[in-house]
């Protein structure tokens, strides 16, 4: 059963910044820059005939390009951080992008995620990290801020079973287009081979 999710590339110039934020951490395992992504909606795993439904529910998404930027540097887990992220900063079109795909999913009846949704990219994974540490980390780093990119398409993704961190199948493209678009880009490529800025 593959493991779906929806999310937003990163455009090529944001993930080079990002890619500069590695290190500095020793119980960090740090995300390949290919697999860096914005995650809209978690879906699961899922059946392949449930999946081929979700691809077509999903077709019916008709937004316009937007655009975002990366700012500033957190970590998940306040008293046992067990991530660090960079945030994202957007207006309106990335809420209402998610909350169109959060819909669809629940009249497919998809699961509610439990977790409210915070738009940002993983950077690492901690394993028993010093607090002390993470601290200084964070510290260093706060005034971090991407040059902005376009968001043209979302994506459909699979993860392999038991993997953190990818690396991440594309399964299908969609894009945002000012124009209502019917029918979905071919995709299939791994997130690492789309990090130019999406078209």
């Amino acid at each position: 059963m593959p493991r779906l999710f929806t999310a937003l590339e990163i455009g090529r110039d944001a993930a080079l910044s990002l890619s500069f934020l590695r290190g500095g951490l020793p119980s960090a395992r740090w995300i390949e820059p290919e697999n860096y992504h914005i995650t809209l909606r978690f879906i699961g795993d899922v059946e392949p005939r449930f999946a081929d439904e979700i691809v077509a529910a999903l077709d019916r998404v008709e937004r316009a390009p937007f655009e975002i930027s990366l700012k500033g540097v957190g970590a998940f887990g306040s008293r046992k951080p067990h991530s660090i992220y960079a945030g994202v900063e957007a207006g309106p079109a990335l809420a209402e992008l998610q909350g169109e795909i959060d819909r669809i999913c629940r009249r497919l009846g998809v699961a509610p995620d439990p977790r409210r949704f915070t738009p940002h990219v993983t950077l690492a994974r901690l394993r028993q990290p010093k607090a002390e540490e993470v601290a200084r980390y964070l510290a260093g780093r706060g005034d971090f801020r991407s040059p902005p990119f376009k968001v043209s398409r979302f994506a459909l993704f699979s993860a392999r079973d038991s993997v953190g961190g990818g690396p991440y199948l594309m399964e299908e493209a969609y894009p945002l287009e000012a124009e209502p678009f019917r029918g979905h880009a071919p995709a299939g490529a791994v997130l690492g081979s789309a990090m130019a800025a999406p078209r």
